[in-house]
């Protein structure tokens, strides 16, 4: 297949449609987004964290829907209902557990090197969003826990001052932020944050640079 002349581009950036494909083709092209080879270094396991919590992140998204559209009553008395709630909580508690390993893991390995500041900040988001989303979780239970919880919170989050706008005591609000607004933040920045590791690449180890070459003492160390 022949490329189009350069005239050609040129006139397919004249429209806004053109220019943004032309500008995502540039930033993202087809081998970074669907590389079909990885460096070496990336067999280790500090690197299978990231996909660990975003498979369990996909099953806390399709249980949790499963659970809001059966609502409490089937959750709280149906075996099916105790089944599908005790998935969803256990998914939660492994999505917490792979991502903190995989936040302590990129920081040790400085993972904002070559250009990634931004990969770092959004994943360090994702992670502070997932605490609210757990949070609000807790509170649409329908349970004695929930209104322990509530009750509890409520005193905390009204000395900061947003208590009028974000009342723990209110079922339909803290549901509809737990269902609908803090899943779709976290998966708008899981989206974001696969983005930008595909566009930059895996980080490399500490002493390993960009090119998959080992620097300083390490490589006079390899070295015959």
């Amino acid at each position: 297949m022949s490329r189009a002349p350069a005239s050609g581009r040129a006139e397919e950036r004249s429209t806004w449609t053109g220019w943004l494909r032309a500008r995502t083709l540039d930033a993202m092209p087809p081998e970074h987004l669907l590389p079909d080879t990885q460096p070496a270094y990336v067999a280790s396991w500090i690197y299978v964290f990231g996909v660990l919590a975003l498979t369990a992140f996909v099953v806390v998204c399709a249980s949790g829907l499963v659970i809001a559209l059966k609502g409490p009553t089937w959750w709280q008395v149906s075996s099916r209902g105790h089944f599908v709630n005790s998935l969803h909580l256990w998914s939660v508690e492994l999505f917490f557990f792979f991502m903190v390993v995989h936040l302590w893991g990129k920081f040790f390995m400085a993972a904002w090197r070559g250009r990634r500041a931004l990969t770092w900040i959004t994943g360090a988001v994702i992670f502070l969003a997932s605490i609210g989303t757990a949070f609000t979780g807790y509170l649409v239970q329908q349970n004695f826990d929930s209104q322990w919880i509530s009750t509890q919170a409520k005193d905390g989050i009204n000395a900061t001052g947003i208590g009028a706008f974000w009342n723990v005591l209110d079922f339909g609000q803290m549901l509809l932020w737990h269902v609908a607004l803090l899943p779709l933040a976290v998966s708008v920045l899981i989206v974001l944050h696969i983005l930008l590791v595909r566009k930059s690449g895996v980080v490399p180890p500490i002493g390993v640079d960009l090119d998959g070459r080992v620097e300083g003492a390490a490589a006079k160390e390899a070295a015959p």
